[in-house]
């Protein structure tokens, strides 16, 4: 006698399939293969090499180079750490005549040997710094922040439309933060010092001693890239850019048997827009850099009430834009 076959029903997956309709939300229905696996980060020696290999490239084109740590500092240590109790300290710091390497910025080098020598000497270094202020290009850096409230980028701007110059194209890179770096070319002399914040709130320099995080390092917080469409080569920098750059900044230049010549200032307008548009947490910051050009140029008594309601109008409460407008005026 023939054994009754047993309906058996199909799989709880695949009715759940079967049930869903056709036009059924992607991330609703059962995946056909499980997802590819993300590919694996890039390993230390694999961000040693690839940094080593664009500071090579960067040295081809005239920069001076140095590896750099994840955390952008100088890769190589101080051969002089542990002599200081013992150095005479009227002596001036070595910057590396004493031939070994651990000097920073000093031991940046355009010759591949040397570049292979401060690699090979430290295999941790994920990323390579530029040496600013030295030949042939004697580069001129403006890191431009967007984080913490700063906006670098309409600082300069603003600096730029103030002072009459024009920001030409140059090299860009963007960090990781979202900032960017502008490359150019400046003269021999008189250097170009390095400060922060003292252009304008969002604006750090990078002159003779400083250095640049070059493009293709890998830091902590991610990887400096090129800008796309980026001119390869640093434009040169606008003369009014580096009649404000050149220190002392914001004294006057002077000669013996000379007329003192200060400092150009922007006009009220453009100081007046520099505060209206000042975003939150670069309120105060930027008030008080538009005070202080105000009463260096003669016109703070004049500005001083509008520049209080330009802050006002941006949410800053009027006692504290009085003080900072005050603090300003003592400076």
């Amino acid at each position: 006698m023939a054994t009754p076959r047993r309906h058996t029903a199909p799989s709880t997956a695949h009715q759940a399939a079967d049930a869903l309709p056709p036009q059924a939300p992607a991330a609703l229905r059962p995946a056909p293969h499980p997802p590819l696996p993300a590919p694996p980060p890039a390993t230390p020696a694999d961000a040693h090499h690839t940094a080593l290999a664009h500071a090579l490239r960067a040295a081809e084109r005239g920069h001076p180079v140095i590896p750099l740590t994840r955390g952008k500092l100088p890769a190589l240590r101080s051969p002089h750490h542990d002599h200081g109790a013992a150095d005479d300290p009227a002596a001036p710091p070595c910057h590396g005549a004493c031939g070994r390497l651990g000097h920073g910025v000093h031991d940046a080098a355009t010759d591949p040997l040397a570049i292979r020598r401060m690699f090979a000497a430290a295999p941790w270094a994920t990323g390579y710094g530029i040496a600013c202020g030295r030949p042939p290009h004697h580069l001129v850096g403006l890191d431009l922040d967007t984080k913490n409230g700063a906006d670098g980028p309409t600082a300069l701007r603003l600096i730029a439309e103030a002072h009459g110059f024009h920001l030409p194209a140059t090299v860009t890179v963007l960090t990781p933060s979202g900032g960017r770096h502008l490359w150019f070319t400046g003269p021999p002399a008189p250097p170009v010092a390095n400060s922060v914040g003292r252009l304008a709130p969002g604006i750090d320099v990078r002159g003779a001693g400083g250095y640049l995080v070059g493009p293709g390092s890998l830091t902590t917080h991610g990887r400096y890239v090129l800008a796309p469409d980026a001119p390869g080569r640093p434009a040169p920098a606008p003369p009014g850019l580096l009649a404000l750059l050149h220190p002392p900044l914001g004294t006057p230049t002077s000669r013996p048997h000379a007329p003192v010549r200060t400092r150009p200032q922007p006009p009220a307008a453009a100081l007046l827009r520099f505060v209206r548009a000042s975003p939150r947490g670069q309120r105060n910051a930027r008030l008080f850099w538009a005070a202080c050009r105000a009463y260096e140029s003669g016109l703070g008594p004049e500005l001083a009430e509008r520049l209080v309601a330009a802050a006002r109008h941006t949410g800053l409460a009027d006692t504290e834009a009085r003080t900072t407008v005050a603090s300003a005026a003592r400076r």
